[in-house]
């Protein structure tokens, strides 16, 4: 039997969370989960869904994609909180359907992007030190390496896995953030990570800081479970092509497909995308760190398992 208590507590944080938005005006958007074109990005699965004999669709991973062509039309700050879906993402701190959090805040800086997310995130957790770090300085403190000039020889011993020999640096360095430093990052508080390198950008925009092309762009960490990813939002049309197509490009090479770009999308940001930064909570993983639970499943009445497929 799953737990009341759990229920009731997840519909007064979905309360607790809509309150908040609307404290600083920010506009529910309610975003359509089956969407035409698939998100381009090679680290994560789309599902597919047969919308006629001849045509399909997909469940959207993030309503990222519908709230930027929002934004283009002039609606303002918005948010969504609702239910994406990830392909084979199952286990204990992932489910392919999950509820998230994403909202988009016209003119704002970075650092109030980041202070807004902590103020969130305390709505879960209780007020906690926050601590903010720099991807160059999580390598330093937790490995005492440089990720910029680190050798590939070195970093094939950190990983000491047989099976890594055909990994490119960008893969090593992923596990190792993975396995030898998330762990350790928000441990008393949160950590916030932020200046990633270039190649980590996704949609965010590209700076120059203290000599070094950095992304700007955060994650948010408590006891060692991402929580949050946001950012300054990229406008560049030119520079979004070029990063989908080494999206597909990087798709393609690791065997999977490829998808058609959004024109619509791209259109709308070429006519009026406003400076913005936006950012993205796994409200469920909340309110597991909020229970002090293990697992995604006992803080999710029908959560999937291994065992179901």
């Amino acid at each position: 039997m799953f737990p009341a208590s759990i229920l009731k507590d997840r519909a007064a944080m979905l309360q607790r969370a809509r309150s908040f938005f609307a404290e600083r005006n920010i506009l529910e958007v309610d975003c359509c989960a089956l969407v035409p074109r698939a998100p381009l990005d090679s680290n994560i699965d789309v599902m597919s869904v047969a919308v006629t004999e001849q045509q399909r669709g997909f469940l959207h991973t993030s309503p990222e994609i519908s709230m930027k062509r929002l934004l283009s039309s002039g609606i303002g700050d918005i948010y969504y909180l609702g239910h994406v879906f990830r392909k084979g993402e199952i286990g204990r701190k992932h489910n392919p359907e999950f509820t998230m959090a994403e909202w988009y805040r016209l003119d704002f800086s970075l650092p109030q992007m980041i202070e807004e997310t902590c103020q969130f995130l305390f709505l879960f957790l209780g007020t906690l030190d926050v601590e903010v770090l720099t991807y160059r300085e999580i390598f330093s403190r937790y490995l005492g390496i440089d990720y910029t000039s680190v050798s590939l020889d070195e970093l094939k011993a950190f990983a000491k896995d047989e099976n890594t020999t055909h990994w490119s640096r960008t893969n090593y360095l992923h596990f190792l953030l993975s396995h030898f430093i998330e762990p350790h990052l928000g441990k008393e508080g949160l950590t916030v990570v932020i200046d990633y390198p270039p190649y980590e950008a996704a949609l965010a925009v590209v700076t120059e800081k203290n000599e070094e092309k950095v992304a700007q762009r955060f994650e948010i960490y408590h006891q060692g479970i991402e929580l949050t990813n946001g950012y300054q939002e990229l406008s560049d049309v030119k520079e979004l092509r070029s990063r989908f197509s080494a999206e597909n490009k990087e798709r393609l090479a690791s065997g999977k497909e490829a998808y058609l770009l959004d024109e619509n999308f791209l259109v709308a940001l070429e006519n009026n995308f406003p400076p913005c930064c936006g950012v993205s909570v796994g409200f469920d993983r909340a309110l597991m760190l909020r229970h002090k639970k293990q697992s995604l499943s006992e803080v999710l009445p029908f959560c999937w398992s291994p065992s179901n497929l």
